[in-house]
């Protein structure tokens, strides 16, 4: 029987430093309801598989295995005091595409995408001791951390878009899932009848997945794709050739490769920290309807276990998608449930746990990871569909300025056609050159005279109504 906490205290723990180690039945309980839904979502993580498979030229049994040493990793933040369900960095998948193109797939590829985990281990490790990342990313200009986002998502539908993608390839699975997609997860319609049938209610609860299921049951009526070998038993582990892929095995990456993950590891970071701050706010939210349950965390301890993440990923699986700090969906699934009161969810901490618990169990259970591997393309492309217009939104919410816009416009470009290096470079010159007004000092005169700017342009549009209307 697990430990039970008194109303108004932390969840039990045992203390590991500034680490709080819960384990279940002994500090928790088991939730039925994340139980189920951690055996459907589990299969958002299948679609790095073909990622890996394409882009950095490895088998499909070692991107499985990597895909599953990978969720167990995610196991670890929660275990450890963190009451985020964790996850990959979505936004980065289609940077780290970009990035992937300039190397060939193979142990060249792989060592690419070594760089650029511990790189981005060593930030999270260096920002979460300093306490520096918050700072750095406040003070990132509204323009450049547009730029970043707003390129992550036209990157995200070039990939689906061009000639030869795979919406050309399936146009029919791919068109009608997509609008599916963007339906269920954006549609104020959707939105609204939501709110009036629990069915529908559950549906949106289930994410992405719905629509990915509903692209499968397409692309099989129309024949675009062909009913899947069902294969039983336990997921088999191609442990030998997931460590033949290692640094210890096909060397580390140079200088010259660490040197150049360094731009895409600082927009991971970005993209990453904008998760942190989401997470945190919904689990303040959900803090609020629950005074029985004290929620403890700290930015630190969230950084340092996401920088253990990415450097045993870096070190022995690497994966595309990074370790990333939370996987939103999830989180904002469990905390929504968390607020039905504790007999609905004993704690935030067996929510997040069960969850992750299922994703482990679901992905070594060898009938369900063989029926979706036809159709890891469909949820690869889903992904960064919703992915790219995610980005484009709040990367557009960033920015307030016209000179705002027509920098990270620019940089966004540059990104989505040259990377990550490219757009940084051109993201600060633009900053300085048309934004800036005095090179070290706060721009409130460059402000002063954008809005003057813009109060002559509203002045000039009213005088040439008016004309209009006397015509």
């Amino acid at each position: 029987m697990f430990k039970k906490r008194k109303d108004g205290e932390e969840q039990p723990y045992w203390p590991l430093g500034s680490f709080k180690i819960r384990l279940p039945f002994i500090h928790y309980r088991l939730e039925k309801a994340e139980l189920i839904q951690g055996l459907v979502l589990f299969t958002a993580g299948l679609s790095m598989i073909e990622i890996m498979t394409s882009f950095m030229g490895i088998s499909y049994e070692a991107a499985l295995t990597i895909t599953i040493l990978n969720q167990f990793l995610m196991l670890l933040p929660s275990s450890m005091g963190v009451p985020f369900v964790s996850g990959f960095i979505t936004a980065l998948i289609p940077l780290i595409i970009v990035f992937l193109q300039g190397y060939d797939p193979g142990p060249e590829a792989i060592q690419a995408v070594i760089a650029v985990q511990l790189v981005l281990a060593l930030i999270f490790l260096v920002f979460g001791i300093s306490g520096l990342g918050e700072k750095v990313v406040k003070n990132l200009p509204a323009s450049l951390k547009g730029g970043i986002l707003i390129g992550a998502g036209i990157a995200a539908i070039m990939t689906e878009i061009e000639p030869g993608g795979r919406l050309t390839e399936t146009p029919i699975t791919i068109g009608i899932g997509s609008v599916l997609c963007l339906f269920i997860m954006f549609s104020m319609y959707f939105r609204k009848i939501s709110r009036k049938s629990s069915m529908i209610q559950k549906i949106a609860s289930y994410g992405i997945i719905p629509a990915i299921m509903a692209a499968i049951a397409i692309g099989l009526v129309v024949g675009e794709y062909s009913f899947p070998d069902i294969e039983w038993g336990i997921t088999p582990l191609a442990i030998q050739e997931v460590w033949a892929m290692s640094p210890f095995s096909i060397g580390f990456p140079g200088l010259e490769m660490f040197v150049a993950a360094i731009p895409t590891a600082i927009m991971a970071y970005v993209i990453a920290y904008g998760d942190i701050v989401v997470g945190e706010q919904v689990i303040k939210r959900a803090e609020e309807s629950r005074p029985d349950e004290k929620i403890n965390y700290s930015f630190s301890m969230l950084h340092k276990l996401t920088f253990l993440r990415n450097l045993l990923n870096g070190l022995f699986a690497p994966h595309p998608g990074m370790a990333g700090p939370i996987f939103t969906a999830g989180t904002a699934s469990v905390a929504e449930r968390y607020t039905y009161g504790r007999k609905s969810m004993d704690s935030i901490f067996s929510g997040t746990n069960s969850m992750l618990i299922a994703f482990s169990v679901g992905i070594m259970l060898l009938p369900l990871v063989s029926f979706f591997r036809p159709f890891l393309p469909i949820a690869l492309s889903l992904t960064l569909i919703l992915t790219g217009y995610l980005c484009i939104t709040i990367g557009m919410q960033q920015l307030k300025k016209e000179s705002e816009m027509g920098v990270a416009g620019l940089m966004a470009i540059t990104l989505a056609l040259y990377g990550a290096a490219a757009a940084l470079a051109a993201g600060v010159v633009l900053y300085f050159v048309i934004q800036k007004t005095r090179l070290f000092e706060k721009d409130a005169e460059g402000e002063e005279i954008e809005q003057s700017e813009n109060e002559k342009q509203k002045r000039g549009r009213k005088i040439d109504e008016e004309y209009a209307t006397v015509d």
